[in-house]
């Protein structure tokens, strides 16, 4: 924490989750540039096309769970500049292509020569039949801090536009019931806890709009048994991790409570509020209740690999009969390696919630 002479200069009542939205989404805010997220730092989309491919395996079994509708959607959530749907619109079969519509869902303005195929659009569509996929988008809506006070009592961290700290006033009220059910704080001074209920809210809201078909984040992440003694609020900028300073210079994100999530967006009828992001809804897409199946959350790796992707090496015959292919297949195997990497790419979380489909994923586990 900051000084008093500093702590004059914070301006009150500007928790993170203010200060972020304004630095992210805010005019001239980091996620408006026109380089895009890739400029900065690397997701499983960036780092392999194999990902797209197995994202659009997934949805050919959403399509088939779903009695191949006649218009099957496909919603990338947080789009950046559409790399996702695009790799998975070129990777599905001719006849699922054929159904298939893809919706990108980005506060920044279309970028010039994507696919007209896919729609453009700042939040996802009203009701959707098919497949929603929020890859890294659940980590960038943003949250306030917690942090014990002396005594031990969760207060509001207040940030200024440099990054400099100060504590507020204690946490109360649906932020306060959050925090002691999914990440209560010790008694003990210093302790940091990221409090997840705008991401809760988020997550149920976009999962309300899914008619029937399957919903993913995926997501660094973490639960329950496994909450960080100091949270996890950083920035990031041209692919190196800085500090988190809320003034438009850099990524600022924190990892996800996806258990916290799972739960909201497994409820009978999701829970809608006033949006805290532009990438949220502000509103549910019917007014009926619907049950839906039990949220799983299990790693990237384990959910590649029963998408087919394993990271396994081509054969050392191939080398011999067929070289060009053998070097393919192994710098394939070499992508797929670091999409499924322990202590990496691998141990993202990966939530699915179905609704009104069985699992798609159990049939590859």
């Amino acid at each position: 924490m900051t000084d008093e002479a500093t702590a004059q200069s914070v301006p009150a009542g500007r928790g993170w989750r203010e200060a972020t939205q304004e630095a992210l989404y805010g005019p001239g805010g980091f996620y408006r540039r026109p380089e895009g997220p890739a400029g900065h730092f690397r997701t499983s989309v960036h780092a392999s096309a194999l990902f797209a491919g197995a994202v659009a395996r997934l949805l050919c079994r959403v399509d088939a769970a779903l009695g191949r509708p006649r218009t099957l959607d496909f919603v990338d959530m947080g789009a950046g500049r559409g790399e996702l749907v695009t790799g998975v619109l070129a990777a599905l079969p001719a006849d699922v292509a054929a159904r298939a519509r893809g919706y990108a869902v980005e506060i920044a303005d279309r970028p010039a020569g994507l696919d007209d195929r896919i729609v453009w659009l700042s939040e996802p569509p009203a009701t959707i039949t098919g497949l929603l996929f929020a890859n890294e988008w659940l980590d960038n809506v943003p949250v306030d801090v917690a942090e014990a006070d002396p005594a031990g009592v969760p207060r509001l961290v207040l940030v200024a536009a440099d990054g400099t700290e100060r504590l507020g006033e204690p946490v109360s009220g649906a932020d306060a019931d959050w925090l002691a059910r999914w990440w209560p704080l010790p008694g003990e001074e210093g302790l940091r806890a990221e409090i997840g209920l705008p991401r809760d809210l988020a997550w149920a809201a976009v999962v309300d709009r899914v008619a029937r078909g399957l919903a993913v984040a995926v997501d660094y992440a973490h639960t329950a048994d496994s909450r960080p003694p100091f949270g996890t609020l950083a920035g990031f900028r041209e692919g190196r991790e800085t500090a988190p300073v809320p003034d438009g210079s850099c990524d600022i994100t924190a990892h996800v409570a996806l258990d916290a999530c799972a739960a909201a967006g497994a409820s009978a009828r999701a829970t809608a509020r006033t949006a805290h992001t532009p990438h949220e809804t502000a509103h549910t897409s019917s007014g009926t209740a619907h049950a839906r199946p039990a949220a799983r959350l299990l790693t990237q790796r384990a959910a590649l690999r029963a998408l087919d992707l394993t990271g396994a090496r081509p054969p050392l015959a191939l080398a011999s009969t067929d070289p060009a292919a053998y070097v393919r297949a192994l710098a394939g195997a070499g992508e797929a390696a670091e999409l499924t990497a322990p202590g990496g790419l691998g141990d993202f979380g990966w939530l699915l919630q179905p609704v009104g489909i069985p699992d798609p994923l159990v049939q590859g586990l």
